[in-house]
């Protein structure tokens, strides 16, 4: 029997800072968390973990960034089609127990996070969506279609797939303009076999609460293993930040906070000491330094970086337990009746850049500047040798990365 495939897409864009513009500050109250750092409970919250510690393994000696947030998405869309065996391995990796109930709160927080993010607010814009590109030959359920629209929110876009060249400008056009311009010709090859593409993206835009100034950024040196060394823009700024030094997981945490409520930390492990981080970082600990951080005068050294990454999932996921997905033996009779449609691939593509641009609060920069002389000589911290970055948002864990080479 000739199968006909389906493609997935994640797509993920962070800009760390955006606009040269200083605007006027405005105190927003801290938006109420989401569930959606519930994904995952079963296996204590680990989801993005094993994902993260895979692409390690695969990756060794590589940057690392990507979305745990979208990929999770990505999969509870296809959970909402997969039956059976499928379905089962689906939500079992995403630690959703079936016997518990939890499938309908996993949708209802993907939601609630799309609903929450759907207006951009002054110095952070974070929006989520996602797309079905389908061919009017193939016949989806209406069911399905229904809920991607409710639940996630998504376009549902007629496709002649019939001329793959065309959907192709289609799908690229589409996903050029939701992610601003910052991926383009995502999609490659297409061919006639092609019946429905889907697309999830995330395009985070921040800005640091306060700025770096651009006449502190110089080159220093950046050890990307003890015999390795580059010359990368350095950015300084001494200021208070979120720190903490964790003596059980041998690394330096700093949390610098973005305008509104995200936050990115910055996980540099003792020399010598990244596998042992890497070894013992989950979900929990990351959520504990942000609670257990205290605010701490630092002269801080943060490199300038841009790094991206393509991941395909339909090689990473079967390891994490989704086996049948991929496979002739998956049963996705929940999109189509149609027996001989199955999914081909999944491809997550993340980039984030992160200098110094951003705006500063008037009340906060008169703070430092009234409050500098005072204080007491402030403590070095350089992240000059590979270092963790994460962004968070209260429970919720939007992205990951390791940074190897700036």
């Amino acid at each position: 029997m000739r199968f006909f495939p389906i493609l997935c897409l994640v797509l993920f864009f962070s800009h760390g800072m955006a606009s040269r513009q200083r605007l006027r500050f405005k105190e927003k109250k801290k938006a109420k968390e989401s569930t959606v750092g519930a994904v995952g409970t079963r296996r204590g919250g680990n989801f993005a973990i094993n994902l993260f510690k895979y692409c390690i393994f695969k990756k060794y000696g590589e940057n690392i960034f990507f979305s745990p947030v979208s990929v999770a998405m990505n999969l509870g869309m296809l959970s909402l089609g997969a039956r059976s065996k499928t379905k089962t391995q689906i939500l079992d990796t995403l630690g959703v127990d079936l016997q518990q109930g939890q499938e309908n709160k996993l949708h209802q927080s993907f939601q609630q996070l799309l609903q929450r993010f759907s207006h951009p607010s002054d110095g952070l814009e974070l929006s989520l969506g996602s797309a079905i590109f389908k061919d009017p030959a193939v016949h989806i359920r209406g069911d399905f279609l229904n809920a991607m629209k409710t639940l996630y929110m998504s376009d549902i876009l007629s496709t002649n797939f019939g001329n793959p060249e065309s959907a192709k400008k289609q799908i690229n056009d589409y996903v050029t303009k939701q992610t601003k311009g910052k991926i383009v010709d995502l999609i490659k090859d297409l061919d006639r076999t092609h019946v429905m593409v889907v697309v999830n993206y995330i395009f985070f835009k921040g800005k640091w609460q306060t700025a770096f100034s651009e006449k502190n950024t110089r080159k220093m040196d950046f050890h990307v293993t003890p015999k390795k060394t580059i010359q990368v823009p350095m950015m300084n700024r001494e200021d208070e930040y979120s720190y903490i030094v964790d003596q059980i997981i041998p690394c330096t945490v700093v949390g610098i906070p973005y305008q509104g409520s995200a936050v990115a930390l910055f996980i540099l492990p003792n020399e010598g000491k990244m596998k042992q981080v890497e070894d013992n970082l989950d979900e929990r600990i990351l959520r504990n330094w942000l609670k257990m951080s205290t605010k701490r005068r630092l002269d801080l050294y943060l490199p300038k970086f841009s790094i991206e990454g393509t991941y395909k999932l339909e090689k990473i996921l079967p390891k994490l337990g989704i086996q049948d997905l991929f496979t002739t033996h998956a049963d996705l009779s929940g999109i189509t009746n149609h027996t001989n449609i199955k999914l081909s691939e999944m491809v997550h593509k993340a980039m984030v850049e992160v200098d110094e641009l951003g705006t500063t609060a008037a009340a906060t920069t008169g703070a430092i500047f009234t409050f500098r002389s005072a204080l007491p000589s402030s403590q070095k911290v350089e992240f000059i040798r590979p270092f963790l970055m994460a962004i968070m948002d209260g429970v919720n864990l939007f992205f990951l990365g390791k940074v190897v080479q700036p």
